[in-house]
């Protein structure tokens, strides 16, 4: 019978290896200087996979998401950091790897790097946006300032305010300008100072120091609770030279803590003479707008009269009137003109009715002379005369005249009645 076989399975030793690297102290938090290597962002886990290196080796790392959006910059290949984390195995394949849960940069402008890399992706969210930018109050009711208590900084800004408006109240808000920890501490200085009661301004820095001093002025914590602030910020941190990413997130940036007073404290004799120039500008208003009024309400007033009913009533009756005369005046125009027409039509007629008159004379009187020259009667005249029977006949014929017994010959001159001789034989 063949000899039984014992052993570890893979897994088994792996999982050995594993234990024993986590029971190490000093490989569950450990911080390693290196170059990155091979960076890889995983989009859809939000990961990040790089390889740390130096002269003669290398090591995996991966940075989970959950540590990544925490992370001041996003590394790049070359870029020299110190990664803080621990060291694990990965059961599967038997490889080690570091986690790494925060890193910062090293070696040469490894802080403007950091600084860099902040304020570009800080810009991308849009706290420094100008839209975001909250206006100072001309006279703040009260002014909370997040600094040192034993610093400069306060003591230049109670000597600014006090000469320019010692009237306006400040609350102190002691915190710690410098060190570990100081950036938090700030952050939820400003928050809790736009909080208080009656404040509108807040004014928050330090005095001069090193790139080193100011660094808490650089951190994200701070520089979000500056853009959440619900009343404005003034940044008034180090020199004039001294740009940090508090200025950027601020809604107004001061070059010094004094100057940051001078913003935000008007000069009492500044505000003198604003209200009195207001005051002339006020009045010279004030008169232009009673001049526009005297001057409506005279053309109120004019149109008013205008239309008053008595008044209007005077203008219809003299428009009437005026009206009455035109018409007056057009009829007489016109009845004379037809007067004369008429008198015009009448002479025309007059001396038509002559004319006419005249032309039927001449024609009745040539008419008359035709028939005079016509008329039997005409002839008498030349020593003839007419034969009438009794009965007024004329008598033509001799053999007519045999049957008659009375007779009237007519001459020029008269009548005479005849009887025929032998009618008197007759009898």
């Amino acid at each position: 019978m063949a000899p039984e076989k014992t052993g570890l399975s893979v897994s088994e030793l792996n999982l050995m290896i594993a234990e024993a690297i986590r029971k190490d102290p000093r490989t569950r938090s450990l911080a390693v200087r290196g170059e990155v290597a091979g960076f890889r962002h995983h989009i859809a886990s939000g990961h990040w996979y790089f390889s740390l290196k130096d002269e003669q080796s290398s090591i995996s790392c991966v940075m989970f998401r959950t540590h990544t959006f925490r992370a001041p910059f996003r590394p790049t290949d070359g870029t020299s950091v110190i990664v803080t984390g621990y060291i694990d195995v990965y059961p599967r394949n038997g490889s080690y790897q570091l986690y790494v849960t925060s890193l910062q940069a090293d070696g040469p402008g490894a802080m403007y790097i950091q600084f860099e890399n902040l304020k570009r992706r800080l810009n991308a969210e849009g706290l420094f946006d100008p839209s975001r930018k909250k206006p100072l109050p001309m006279l703040p009711r009260k002014v909370a300032v997040v600094t040192s208590q034993s610093g400069a900084a306060i003591h230049d800004i109670l000597n600014v305010s006090g000469q320019r408006n010692p009237s306006v109240p400040i609350v102190l808000i002691p915190v710690t300008v410098q060190g570990t920890g100081a950036g938090e501490e700030i952050a939820r200085g400003i928050r809790r100072a736009g909080t208080l009661p009656g404040v509108d301004v807040i004014i928050v820095g330090r005095g001069g120091g090193s790139q080193e001093d100011l660094w808490c002025f650089n951190e994200e914590a701070v520089a979000r609770a500056v853009a959440d602030s619900p009343v404005p910020v003034v940044s008034g941190v180090g020199h004039e030279i001294d740009i940090t990413i508090c200025d950027y997130a601020a809604d107004v940036r001061a070059s010094t803590p004094s100057n940051a007073a001078e913003l935000v404290f008007p000069d009492r004799r500044e505000l003198a003479g604003r209200i009195r120039a207001l005051r002339a500008e006020l009045g010279q208003s004030l008169g232009r707008e009673i001049r526009g009024r005297e001057l409506q309400t005279g053309r109120l007033r004019e149109r008013l009269n205008q239309l008053n009913p008595e008044r209007r009533v005077q203008q219809l009756t003299a428009r009437s009137r005026i009206l009455a005369e035109q018409l007056t005046h057009a009829m007489n125009a016109k009845l004379e003109r037809a007067g004369n027409i008429r008198k015009l039509l009448e002479s025309e007629l007059r001396t038509a009715g002559i004319r006419r008159t005249e032309q039927l004379l001449y024609s009745v009187n040539r008419q008359r002379m035709k028939l005079e020259a016509l008329s039997p009667l005409a002839v008498l005249n030349r020593g003839y005369a007419m034969v009438y029977s009794r009965d007024r006949r004329v008598i033509s014929a001799a053999l007519e005249a045999e049957k008659q017994q009375k007779m009237t010959l007519r001459f020029a001159d008269g009548e005479v009645a005849v009887i025929r001789e032998d009618a008197y034989r007759d009898e």
